[in-house]
Parts: structure tokens; sequence; C-alpha cells
């Protein structure tokens, strides 16, 4: 497809055309299994620049995307013959310590934004990869370390800088256009580009972490206690669990050296004097292999699992919500074993404590009330080898079925039907996003995404 690109006398930003020397560096995202050519990539320096680009898009009749940090592993960020809007430009932060706010630019990623709060002391719940772009993460959810004593990221947007689908920019409060406040709350990327996003923040202090690891052969009795300590942990407590391939060194021995093993970590997030009262009980229960503590500061916490998903390898995820975890630890455990990646893991967490409370009537998000979430995370490099990973983690959930109590994670939807985003929202909950998007978005222009259509 060619299409002359040439935008007005308003934008100020970068346009980046295929033959530009930076175009095949500006359209890679970080799921490598997606290689798509837009049409052009305009790098948004403001709102203004991406207004005047959804106008271009709409008067051209090109599909629009949007890029944050270009994480999300459907790859919704790129696609052939479209227009990319492209925020990275817009990574500035700014902290208001006195009032516990950050505001901070659609284009940033998680590690922007720590480093700008931990100086004070202070955070905003996130993921737990720092090179995932902020955007994405809380449009969709935001669990992580912080979830279950303070909530998801979408439940501390207190307001949003939006630029709609005709190019107007407005201010999505609670006060002005609540309606589409609690829609960015979990709904998506489905009604608007988000320019700025203001956070509340919570205060963070060292993080006292402890690790096991164990043979999957005692997978039985560590996942039962694990169910039976999690179920019973304080909200300052986020324990959970990943299956996959161990790697010799440091704290973990020889003898597990390339076998797939299930780890157990714990972040606890008061006093960390008191952090062995606390996770004794968990890492106690079941003697492990080889475990290791340490006291962290928030920020190296955020980053611990930045070198196991590195950006251009290829990766398919599957994700479900679980009543147990204890039941399903023979089929975990078989999964683990079948696993054809080194790279690959199955990973566990119990949720509820904060990410049950008030947020539920305040935005869109669903599913809170899920007591553990699995996730099959498949991860490889050769794309001759697509077709058995992404079998095996279809098959790892599908295994789990007897446990699953429906819905899907928003930010690990994978495969996009409509059907599948109806069922991870709920119909009560589709129904209401879908009258926003009609009020917001009535041409669907944001498609490119986990979608939801607007009513008629």
């Amino acid at each position: 497809m060619t299409t002359a690109v040439r935008m007005d006398g308003d934008f100020s930003g970068t346009l980046v055309v295929p033959g530009s020397p930076d175009y095949d560096r500006a359209r890679r995202v970080w799921n490598g299994m997606f290689d798509r050519r837009p049409v052009a990539i305009a790098r948004c320096r403001d709102a203004r620049d991406v207004s005047t680009a959804l106008r271009f898009a709409t008067r051209a009749g090109l599909p629009v995307t949007v890029r944050g940090g270009g994480h999300n592993v459907a790859g919704t960020a790129v696609a052939d013959d479209a227009l990319m809007i492209d925020l990275s430009p817009m990574n500035e932060v700014a902290v208001d310590p006195a009032d516990a706010l950050v505001r901070a630019g659609g284009g940033c990623l998680l590690r922007d934004v720590d480093a700008a709060t931990t100086r004070y002391a202070l955070a905003c719940p996130a993921g737990v990869v720092s090179h995932t772009g902020l955007g994405g993460l809380a449009l969709g959810g935001g669990y992580g370390w912080l979830a279950r004593k303070w909530g998801l990221t979408c439940d501390h947007l207190v307001s949003a800088e939006v630029v709609l689908a005709d190019g107007t920019v407005v201010e999505a409060t609670e006060d002005s256009d609540p309606d589409l406040l609690w829609a960015l709350r979990g709904g998506g990327g489905n009604f608007g580009v988000v320019t700025r996003f203001t956070l509340r923040l919570r205060p963070v202090g060292p993080v006292y972490f402890r690790r096991a690891v164990y043979g999957l052969s005692q997978a039985g009795p560590v996942l039962a206690a694990y169910q039976a300590f999690a179920e019973q942990q304080s909200d300052d407590l986020h324990a959970v669990g990943s299956i996959h391939h161990a790697s010799a060194g440091g704290w973990v021995p020889e003898a597990l050296d390339g076998q797939p093993a299930l780890f157990l970590s714990a972040a606890f997030l008061g006093d960390p004097a008191e952090g062995p009262e606390y996770t004794d009980g968990l890492f106690e229960a079941v003697a492990p292999a080889a475990s290791t503590l340490d006291l962290l500061d928030y920020r190296t916490l955020q980053s611990l699992g930045d070198t196991s998903e590195p950006h251009g390898n290829r990766y398919y995820t599957k994700s479900g919500y679980l009543t147990e975890i204890s039941g399903a630890a023979a089929e975990l455990a078989g999964a683990g074993e079948e696993n054809p990646s080194s790279r690959s893991s199955i990973d566990f967490e119990f949720l509820r404590g904060a990410i049950t409370g008030s947020g539920a009537d305040r935005s869109a998000f669903p599913n809170r009330e899920a007591p553990y979430i699995c996730t099959a995370s498949a991860q490889w490099v050769d794309p001759g080898a697509d077709a058995p990973n992404i079998a095996w983690a279809r098959r790892s959930l599908d295994r789990l079925g007897e446990w699953n109590q429906g819905g899907a994670y928003v930010n690990y939807l994978q495969d996009t039907g409509v059907s599948q985003v109806v069922d991870t929202y709920g119909v009560r909950r589709y129904r209401r996003l879908a009258e926003v998007k009609r009020r917001y978005d009535p041409e669907n222009l944001f498609r490119g995404n986990q979608n939801v259509r607007p009513s008629r």
C-alpha cells in the first residue's frame, strides 16, 4: 500500500516512513513475533501532535495503532499499512511529593516513573518488568508487587489527558468525563490516546525479599503449603510462584541446572525486621533445595524480571483465573515437564487483598474477586518453533480447566477476537464499555487492540 504521508504545520514531531534510516528500528516492538510495516510512524511530542496525526489518518482512511512502550504481548502497537502514533518521545515525569501524585507522559516506561518517584520514597503500583510501557499496563489493569497492599495501577489513575478519535483533547477526571475515566481504568486502549497520566502514589521503602527453589517432584506438598499460607497472608506480603528451567549459579544448586523446577518468591512491604516472622510459614513448610533473602530498594525489585524478558524474542501468553492452586499441582508439574523452551515459564500468584477493594465500582477492570491467576508464558527465539511453543502455552491452561473460573487478564490477551473480549469483561461490563466507546469513538478508530466495539 502506498500513501503520501504529509502532516500539516501543526505537527512538531518526527515522521518516519519506509526508507527512513530508523524506520526498521522504530517499527520494532517487544514481541519479535510481529514484524509489521506501518505506512508511517508519527513520533509525537505532545497532544497537539497526536491530534494532527489522528486527523490525518482519518482523512487518509488509514488504520491507527498506538505505541506507548510497545510491550503488549499481542503486538498491538504496530500493524501493516497503518499509521503508528508513537508516544515514546513523551516520557516526561513530574512528581508532586506533597500531594503524592505523579504526572507521566504517555510514552513513559515503568522505569522512568520509578526513577522519579522512589527518590521521594513513593511509588505507583505497577508491573514487574521495568521496560514495560506505563500506558498499556495502566489502561489494561496493572498487577505487580504492590497490588495486594494498594491495588492495581488503573486504580491509581486520578486523571488523564486524552486525545479522542476526532482530534479533540479532553481531561478525563471524576468531575469531567467520569465515564471515560471509568473506562480508562482497565478498559484497554479503546477510547482515545492518553498523552498524560496523573497517578496517585503510595509510600514505599526497603523490601524484604525471599526466594526458594524446589525440585518439581515436590510440587504437590509445596503448592499445598503455598495455598494454605497465601490465603492467610498479610496484605503487606505478596507471594508468587513460577515453574521454569533452573540455571545453576548464585544461590541455585548445580543439581537443578537445566531442570524444570518450582520457584517461590515473596516481597514483604512492612518493616523489614518483621520479614522473617511474616515469611517463615511459607518457606519452612517444605524444605527447599536452596533459598536466599535480600533487602532491596523498590527500583531493584522492579527490575528483577528485566533480563528474563528481553526485547526481540518471540512470546505467546495464555492466562486464566483459578479457584485454587493446590489441587492443580500435578497438572502444573506436568506442564512444566512438557515445556519445550528453557526460556518459558508457568507463573501463578494469589491475588485479592486491595485488588478487591473500592476500585471495583470505579473502574472497568474485571475479575477482581478471583483468588489466583495462572499464566503460561511461552518464549523462544527460532521462528520455526512457533507451533510447538504456542501449543504448549494453550495446552498448559487447558489442562487446568477443572479449576478455571473464567476470564483472563486484559493485558495478556493474545487471541483477541470479540468473543474473548466479551468473556473477559463479562456481558454487563462489556455493554457499559461499548456505550462509552459509542460516545467517544463511534467509528471504532482505535480497534487495533483487545477491542471493544461501539454499541449501536
